[in-house]
């Protein structure tokens, strides 16, 4: 079978044999620096041909142009044209592998918690590092609606909807009873004073007019703000999702039993990781991409450790951080690189959303 691909204009036919031989050749000489000899191919490529086949379709390679031999006794080298095919054909696969994630991450951008948790196994997976991801966290958070609905004599569901469609139900268990037509005057209350509000403008002079048009259901009314309050803390509570704990194992200067331990210990209990990527979101410095290395990490686990995190944004005041943890010699370039990547793309995706 033949694969076709242009270059500098040319359209180029290679067997799939002769792909993988010239793929054999540039790697193997990326790494070594040497001539490249159809023994060493033989030896370390999965091709399970001999090497009088390999010779062959190295001779062939030789006459298109893509390896030449820098001495007679010599082994093969990529040629411009080799590389030029090397490159391209990486370009390709690049391309098409960044379309399938992103195709991916459109599919799962409607449920928020799917998408984070597929996020944090894709940056493990792709960094060989350990992944954390938090949920979005509302710098804002507004009250948009609030519905009450009687279920029965002595009880009250509570439907509390805050600013970026976060919906909480809340069950009320009230000793006196309520009719419907109340109910509606609460509902009537509750928006209209409400609607609008960041909790930290509902200060004592609305609440006192509120329980003033409330009348005798002022207790109710009372017990209904303990709930919006008690849901907006709910809402603070950052979630994280992690992936990857124990790719640190991997790295000799992570893997002594103590400090693994505790590290781990820290994904699992994921308490101290606010610190790192649920800490101050609203601050504009704290946007952008983030290196901690060693004693900068806040975390004492990780002193040993480099955190590379970066924010991204959902709708304006909407925030949630994304984190990689490694040894301090992990691959910088490649992880903010896998960063940044991830941070357009996720961007582009929302905003073609809203």
């Amino acid at each position: 079978m033949l694969t076709k691909l242009s270059i500098g204009g040319e359209l180029l036919e290679l067997s799939k044999r002769k792909i993988k031989i010239l793929q054999a050749i540039i790697r193997t000489y990326l790494e070594t620096g040497e001539p490249v000899g159809s023994r060493t191919i033989s030896k370390d490529s999965d091709l399970n041909l001999s090497s009088a086949t390999i010779r062959n379709e190295m001779a062939d390679l030789e006459e298109m142009g893509y390896i030449i031999q820098p001495h007679t006794s010599a082994g093969r080298i990529p040629s411009d044209k080799g590389y030029r095919w090397y490159v391209d054909s990486l370009m390709v696969d690049k391309a098409n592998e960044i379309i399938d994630i992103k195709q991916d991450l459109e599919e799962k951008a409607g449920k928020i918690d799917i998408l984070l948790q597929y996020i944090a196994k894709l940056l493990a997976k792709d960094t060989n590092y350990t992944s954390m991801v938090s949920k979005p966290h509302y710098t804002h958070k507004k009250i948009k609606f609030v519905q009450l609905t009687d279920v029965d004599e002595h009880q009250i569901l509570a439907v509390i909807v805050i600013e970026g469609n976060i919906v909480k139900n809340k069950l009320l268990n009230i000793l006196e009873s309520i009719d419907k037509e109340a109910i509606l005057k609460m509902n009537i209350i509750l928006n209209t004073f409400l609607q609008g509000l960041d909790i930290t403008e509902i200060n004592m002079q609305i609440i006192a007019n509120m329980k003033a048009q409330a009348g005798e259901y002022a207790t109710i009314l009372s017990d209904v703000l303990d709930v919006i309050a008690e849901v907006i803390a709910e809402v603070d509570n950052v979630e994280i999702y992690t992936s990857g704990a124990t790719n640190i194992l991997k790295y000799p200067e992570l893997s002594d039993s103590e400090k693994a331990s505790e590290i781990l210990y820290t994904f699992e209990e994921k308490k101290q990781l606010t610190q790192l990527i649920g800490d101050k979101l609203s601050e504009e410095e704290s946007r952008g991409i983030q290196v901690y290395i060693g004693d900068e990490t806040p975390v004492e686990s990780m002193k040993d450790c480099a955190v590379v995190t970066a924010t991204y944004e959902i709708e304006e005041g909407v925030y949630g951080k994304v984190g990689i943890v490694g040894p301090k010699r992990m691959d910088y370039e490649k992880v903010v690189g896998t960063l940044q990547n991830l941070m357009t793309q996720l961007d582009d995706i929302f905003k073609h959303k809203s």
